[in-house]
């Protein structure tokens, strides 16, 4: 079976089409367990996240702020493993049709195995992975494996990266390309800023591929503010909060539906 990248590009393009930006939501695997982890990423879509990327639980995870280090930690004690994730990723493209991708650092698919980690994500269903800690330059064994399997390799550029470094990064990937809105870790702030907005101005300078803005967006106003600019809205923590907060693990589900919902709306007004 192949991988999913064209369902991903069909729909970011399909809500390019319809004059708005994708919603992309993040949710780890194994979080709060296994099985609820999987009804909380089928809530999300459901609720209205075109896309969803489903965190594989890290010990070092240095993109992620405290929020989803809780939530990567309760996993880990938890003992997922990435045949979970893989499960995850099955089961909710088979519920809903819709892309999903994995977020994960380096280390796990290089102990896992290159070949074994892409073979399995396309069997799964999955589009593709996003990789904050891979260098562009030691991409080339990740990338064949991944175009061999019809997934997309979509890489994360910052607010630091040079015009002659983003050009680079966005040649390399596949998908869309994931813009980081500030220096720093994942997590809810009050203003995702003009960085942003000048980041994705300098990177679509070097690509075609759908510019997506993640890390700091927490409410359906913040994702007006970020749509009117960018391709996709991605929101994480803001989700992860939500069933960190939650008294049980069914209120958890229906809180993140409903924040799904309110994101959605916040996409469409632009």
């Amino acid at each position: 079976m192949s991988g999913n990248i064209q369902l991903l590009s069909d729909t970011l393009a399909a809500a390019r089409s319809e004059g708005r930006a994708a919603l992309i939501a993040y949710l780890p695997a194994g979080f709060p367990t296994v099985d609820g982890g999987i009804d909380a990423v089928k809530a999300v879509l459901d609720g209205g996240a075109d896309v969803v990327e489903i965190g594989l639980p890290h010990s070092d995870p240095v993109l992620d702020g405290p929020v989803i280090q809780t939530a990567d930690d309760i996993a880990l004690k938890g003992g997922v493993k990435i045949a979970d994730v893989m499960r995850t990723v099955r089961e909710a493209y088979e519920a809903t049709g819709k892309p999903v991708l994995v977020m994960t650092y380096w280390n796990p698919i290089d102990r896992y195995g290159v070949e074994r980690f892409t073979t399995e994500l396309a069997e799964a269903g999955g589009a593709g992975c996003i990789l904050p800690d891979l260098p562009v330059q030691e991409s080339d064994v990740w990338r064949q494996h991944a175009e061999k399997q019809g997934l997309a390799t979509v890489f994360v550029v910052a607010p630091s990266s040079r015009d002659d470094r983003l050009a680079k990064i966005t040649s390399a990937g596949s998908g869309f390309v994931y813009a980081a809105s500030l220096m720093g870790v994942t997590g809810t702030r009050q203003s995702v800023g003009a960085q942003a907005q000048d980041l994705v101005r300098r990177t679509r300078a070097t690509t075609d591929l759908p510019v997506c803005v993640g890390l700091g967006v927490s409410d359906a106003a913040q994702a007006a503010e970020v749509a009117s600019f960018a391709d996709g809205v991605i929101v994480g923590s803001a989700f992860v909060k939500l069933m960190l907060d939650a008294p049980d693990p069914g209120a958890g589900v229906l809180a993140v539906r409903g924040l799904a919902a309110d994101l959605a709306e916040g996409v469409r007004k632009r």
